[in-house]
């Protein structure tokens, strides 16, 4: 029974106000001792002494995961379902901290979105400090505005899902909500005005200056016809600086086209030159090859022919061996003498010596000393 929602309780969101609770802290939270002593028949109005003697918030902290008393009276004002004007007395009590917080929570999960950016955008000027449990069970120092943002940003505060609410902008489209208007912003307009003001007697004071500077007075007078002289020379010096600067960037321009000109010449003197060296020796090249290949075809040419008379001597020799000894009388020496003559006489016609060309006939000489065959030609 001391767990159960108070009967003339209304849904929120469709749902029973505990389920906005996740289960699991939920089943912390009603086994926790705090619960069970402190909280147990509490009322709206009894409710505001034990808010009273917070002194931090939180979710759940340790190993266990145990619940926070600001979590267990989020949890009881989720039960009895308090007024929508107590609630609101919470977010304005401007002498304790820890009821505007908790009043701030409560609404952020139970308001509509209207009245959610309506009540809690003004705490944002609250700068005041709290203590806040986290989850190693330590104490960390936060501000009443962070946890505030906390709020109307994040998805999840002390361990707990926040509902899902429209953005601002959204609701300001559809005329639901007013634009926002800051609690500086009267600050603001004040020292947009003092400046404002204070530059325009600036303004004047300098316009008064000047003119009670532009009197006239022989002294300034003079003066400024010196400057004005001053200004006139200066000029004219500048001009004819500027002439003879001129004239002589035009020279050098000159110069440098004429060097420009040259080194052109030069180069193409230069690519002509090589030009002409690679086509000399390409030409050489060629000329070489001819020649060796001319060399080639007339060493093959004579090789042939050399073939070419060997086997005629050959066949001949054949046809002088087979021939039928003569029988006119003769003795075998006169025939052998005369073998031995036909033999000397075509060595030497074979053997080259005898060639027209002298060349040729010392070039056989030299091969016939060296047991080569003779050059025919």
């Amino acid at each position: 029974m001391a767990n159960r929602t108070d009967p003339s309780a209304k849904s929120i969101r469709g749902t029973n106000p505990q389920n906005l609770v996740e289960k699991i802290v939920r089943s912390k939270i009603y086994q926790n001792t705090y619960w069970k002593e402190q909280c147990f028949g509490l009322t709206a109005e009894t409710l505001v002494d034990k808010a009273m003697e917070l002194d931090h918030i939180g979710g759940t902290f340790g190993g266990n995961r145990k619940p926070t008393p600001f979590m267990c009276l989020v949890m009881k004002m989720l039960q009895i379902q308090p007024e929508k004007e107590i609630v609101i007395e919470f977010i304005k009590n401007d002498d304790y901290k820890y009821v505007r917080i908790l009043g701030a929570f409560y609404l952020r999960l139970t308001g509509t979105d209207t009245d959610v950016y309506q009540y809690l955008e003004p705490l944002y000027n609250d700068y005041r400090k709290l203590r806040r449990k986290v989850a190693d069970g330590n104490y960390a120092l936060t501000h009443v505005d962070e946890v505030i943002d906390e709020l109307l940003t994040k998805d999840y505060s002390c361990d707990i899902a926040m509902p899902r609410i429209k953005k601002r902008w959204t609701l300001e489209a559809t005329g639901s909500l007013e634009l926002r208007k800051s609690a500086l912003e009267e600050d603001f307009e004040e020292e947009e005005e003092k400046e404002e003001n204070d530059q325009l007697d600036g303004m004047d004071d300098e316009v008064h200056d000047r003119d009670y500077y532009r009197g006239r007075s022989p002294v300034r007078e003079r003066d400024r016809d010196r400057r004005r002289d001053s200004h006139r020379y200066r000029d004219h010096d500048y001009d004819r600086d500027y002439d003879r600067d001129r004239d002589y960037d035009r020279e050098r321009g000159h110069g440098r086209e004429r060097d420009r000109n040259r080194d052109r010449d030069r180069d193409r003197d230069r690519y002509r030159l090589r030009d002409e060296k690679d086509l000399g020796r390409d030409r050489g090249r060629d000329r070489r090859e001819r020649d060796r290949g001319r060399r080639r075809s007339y060493s093959r040419s004579r090789s042939r022919s050399r073939d070419r008379e060997g086997g005629d001597n050959r066949k001949r020799h054949g046809r002088s061996s087979m021939s039928p000894r003569r029988r006119d009388g003769h003795d075998e020496h006169g025939t052998r003498e005369e073998s031995k003559k036909k033999k000397e006489k075509k060595e030497k016609k074979t053997d080259g010596t005898d060639h027209p060309d002298p060349e040729i006939a010392e070039a056989n000489r030299l091969r016939a000393s060296l047991g080569l065959k003779p050059l025919k030609m």
